[in-house]
């Protein structure tokens, strides 16, 4: 009997995943790897190239044909750093280029099974912990264990405008709880891979709990989650 090799956290944004993930690897010695820094290296890619983001079959094409990993990041080794076709982009995800176009990329159906595909292939390694918005539904629903964090839209939105303030970013609090508010309809309403928990996942509200007792929470599950 063993740990489960293959965890997913999935949930909406700033609900803790990334955070919680990257400790959980730290502290089990797996890799971290979030798949959402995949549908950004692809907006990435079609913005680099001056593709139409809003023709899907331009940009499925383009998803269909880079090739994505993963790799230790350069500036801290327990982080995770992606290269597209080889090039490293790790500083320039998260522009606001970037975000303003994500979740039109990962909205199209081909895209979404292009970097599915991307993602098994990777996880396949085992020893991971993977992020995500449909890693329990769609990507790994075989996984050992699946977690699924949430929180309310408004505590999610604070935790992104004090992570920008800290960050220096002078950013409006109710632009924050807008856009997050119209990401949430823009995932939970697509036809492709919808955001949701999984059936068998557990689900954990992180609105009232700090990191700390998240991450206790699902080590917790962790340890009490053995596969032969």
């Amino acid at each position: 009997m063993t740990r489960p090799s293959v965890i997913t956290l999935d949930g909406p944004a700033a609900a803790g995943k990334t955070s919680i993930a990257h400790q959980l690897a730290n502290v089990l010695g797996y890799v971290y790897f979030d798949t959402g820094l995949m549908y950004r290296a692809v907006t990435l890619a079609a913005l680099d190239r001056r593709l139409d983001i809003g023709d899907e079959d331009v940009i499925s094409r383009l998803a269909e044909s880079v090739v994505i990993d993963i790799r230790p990041s350069a500036a801290d080794p327990d982080a995770m750093a992606l290269e597209v076709d080889g090039e490293d982009v790790e500083d320039r995800l998260h522009s606001g280029q970037v975000d303003r176009n994500v979740s039109a990329v990962s909205a199209y159906r081909r895209v979404r099974e292009a970097l599915t595909r991307q993602q098994r292939r990777i996880a396949a390694r085992g020893q991971i912990v993977v992020v995500g918005r449909d890693i329990g539904t769609v990507v790994l629903p075989d996984a050992d264990l699946k977690v699924y964090l949430d929180a309310s839209v408004e505590a999610r939105a604070r935790r992104r405008w004090q992570e920008a303030t800290r960050k220096g970013r002078a950013e409006n609090y109710d632009e924050i709880l807008a856009a997050m508010r119209r990401r949430d309809s823009i995932d939970s309403g697509r036809d492709v891979a919808p955001l949701r928990p999984a059936e068998d996942a557990v689900i954990i509200d992180t609105t009232e709990m700090t990191m700390d007792d998240v991450l206790n929470t699902v080590l917790r599950l962790v340890e009490g989650t053995q596969v032969s």
